[in-house]
């Protein structure tokens, strides 16, 4: 009897991996700015880097101390507005700003109260057509929901969000021309990875279940949102967190 142990072919080992313990688990997830109303009437915007789409709901996490999630706890309307690689600086202008005076003992440091967010990163809200939030201009992607459940996760330090879009606004240089769809191609979003920002690389492959059916090259890449390699990345040293 053979007992020697087989030797696997060298194409079929696998690397050797470590067992961490990192901080943040920002394994490379979307930006997004929310707009919501405040108490007063006036708009809280807030960039946040925990959101997913399933079917036409949009499922945020937000910080439990956040205005965002103070706000939507008693007013559902939001805009969730999706910025392009380039935008990148207006978010990290937000990024150490909270819209709750006195500043919550649980934000970072460094982070401070400002009222006018739109004003402090260089951002102009223009109407929206069904909630009252205004949308973010220039972000390629708008979309106007209703947070239909509001409700804290497993944790207690954190708040998720299920908000149903009502209406979708879409840069007209990124949308294929005759249809519904987003090209592929023309968009990039901003991606949060590991506290540094970037867009996406050039294309692999596509889905055997895509609308937008087309050569894998694309076609030329819009001032809106694409971006190759690292063009629209920035480090930060250590900023406020981002999904207030």
């Amino acid at each position: 009897m053979n007992t020697a142990s087989p030797s696997k072919p060298p194409a079929q080992r696998v690397a050797d991996h470590l067992e961490i313990e990192p901080s943040i688990l920002y394994f490379g997830t979307p930006v997004v700015l929310l707009s919501t109303e405040n108490q007063d009437g006036s708009f809280n915007l807030a960039p946040i880097s925990s959101a997913w789409a399933l079917g036409q709901t949009v499922v945020i996490g937000l910080g439990r101390e956040g205005q965002t999630a103070y706000n939507l706890g008693s007013r559902p309307d939001l805009v969730i507005n999706l910025p392009a690689p380039a935008q990148w600086p207006a978010v990290e202008r937000l990024a150490p700003l909270t819209g709750r005076n006195p500043v919550p003992s649980g934000k970072p440091e460094g982070c401070r109260f400002e009222p006018d967010k739109f004003a402090a990163a260089g951002l102009t809200g223009e109407p929206s057509r069904l909630v009252r939030p205004p949308r973010v201009a220039g972000c390629p992607i708008q979309l106007e929901a209703l947070a239909e459940r509001v409700r804290p996760d497993v944790s207690g330090e954190f708040v998720i969000v299920e908000a149903v879009v009502r209406k979708v606004h879409a840069d007209s240089r990124i949308v294929v021309p005759g249809t519904d769809h987003i090209d592929p191609a023309a968009w990039s979003p901003l991606i949060y990875n590991f506290r540094h920002y970037f867009g996406l690389g050039p294309e692999l492959g596509r889905s055997y279940r895509t609308q937008t059916p087309r050569n894998v090259e694309g076609s030329a890449p819009a001032d809106t949102g694409r971006t190759h390699g690292n063009e629209a990345t920035g480090a930060t040293s250590r900023p406020c967190r981002v999904p207030h």
